[in-house]
């Protein structure tokens, strides 16, 4: 989008709670392979993902194991890349721009009129209040 002084933009800032959690491996790996990842690489990710266990340890007393089925992990370089796949097809349906960097994204227009404003918030949810 091309700066336009004296242009009004708004933008509408959304950030997935606990969204590196929620991403079902399943899904994540039929996206992955979806967008062309050949067998080697997508095998080298999904056994990355899999036969994870965790547990939860409080005051010296642990839970029992389970497996782990959601999630990429986080603090690695291809956790936020897995979730940018997973989360790519976001904008079909939105007329607007819109930036994603991980579980941060923007939605912004350039607003002329009270239309602009109200095309812009009906895109990510409810009809706005006039």
């Amino acid at each position: 989008m091309k700066a336009v002084q004296g242009t009004n933009i708004d933008v509408i800032y959304l950030d997935f709670a606990k969204a590196f959690d929620k991403v079902p491996h399943h899904r994540l790996l039929q996206k992955v392979k979806s967008h062309g990842v050949n067998s080697k690489i997508w095998n080298w990710i999904r056994a990355w993902l899999t036969n994870r266990n965790q547990r939860v340890c409080i005051k010296g007393k642990s839970s029992t194991w389970a497996e782990v089925l959601s999630g990429v992990p986080q603090g690695s370089v291809l956790g936020p890349v897995l979730f940018l796949i997973y989360i790519n097809d976001l904008e079909e349906g939105i007329e607007n721009w819109i930036l994603k960097f991980a579980d941060d994204s923007k939605i912004f227009s350039r607003i002329q009129d009270t239309d602009d404003r109200l095309r812009l918030q009906s895109t990510v949810g409810p009809e706005p209040v006039a």
